[in-house]
């Protein structure tokens, strides 16, 4: 498969080392500021830019036929527009908040445990987000999502950086140098504390769920996402 990496920082470069060991090409990678370049060769691009860069990484991918995995977060607002720009275009498109399988696991057992949650009194529920101090966005798009899970299975409606009520989720982001990404979920009342936490321990996973994202994709159309991808 011929990969073009859209954002070539930290891990876009992990992302590198990873496919190659899966036996795959980089044929293009592009820095955060650039705008000008050519997807005639790729098979599929994978996008860990920025915020600023990632709507026009993803229209160019459609607009060259060429599916594309983004991973870049901070541009949902434009997530809809997107979506919309893909079906027309018949367009290849996974956007995940993370590709680490063991966090979309982790997803999965968000949700089982809010929907375990919901009716029992006395807990109130909080999240906790640490990340590197280069991360530009917070939270984190996968603080907001396991807020989303949370939300779709209990009276929360709603989530907060830094503070909440009775009915939204307050999350707490940190920048602390060289975390990769540690997320906790607590449900605390007077007489104890349930807490679910994923630790990343480096890139690796992230870049591998990535690769193996990319690899599914690269023949299918329409819009997925990592449930698709590991049939949760």
């Amino acid at each position: 498969m011929k990969i073009a990496l859209l954002g070539y920082g930290k891990m876009g470069k992990t992302i590198e080392k990873i496919a190659i060991e899966r036996g795959h090409t980089i044929v293009l990678k592009v820095d955060k500021d650039d705008t000008n370049y050519d997807l005639s060769e790729a098979d599929v691009a994978i996008d860990f830019s920025i915020p600023s860069a990632a709507v026009n990484n993803i229209t160019n991918c459609f607009n060259s036929g060429v599916p594309v995995i983004s991973g870049t977060t901070g541009w949902l607002s434009y997530y809809d527009m997107i979506v919309g720009l893909c079906k027309d275009k018949k367009g290849s498109f996974i956007y995940a908040s993370n590709y680490s399988l063991g966090v979309n696991l982790f997803f999965e057992l968000n949700k089982k445990l809010a929907k375990m949650m919901h009716p029992r009194e006395g807990y109130s529920v909080a999240m906790e987000e640490i990340h590197h101090t280069e991360k530009l966005d917070a939270p984190s798009g996968t603080a907001i999502t396991l807020a989303e899970g949370i939300i779709e299975n209990t009276n929360q409606n709603a989530w907060q950086l830094d503070q909440g009520n009775e009915n939204t989720i307050p999350i707490t982001a940190k920048r602390i140098n060289n975390v990769p990404g540690t997320h906790t979920v607590t449900y605390s009342s007077q007489v104890d504390d349930i807490e679910i936490t994923h630790t990343a321990h480096n890139r690796n996973g992230f870049a591998l769920g990535a690769v193996v994202a990319a690899e599914w994709l690269q023949d299918k159309k329409g819009v997925f996402g990592m449930k698709d991808v590991l049939g949760l």
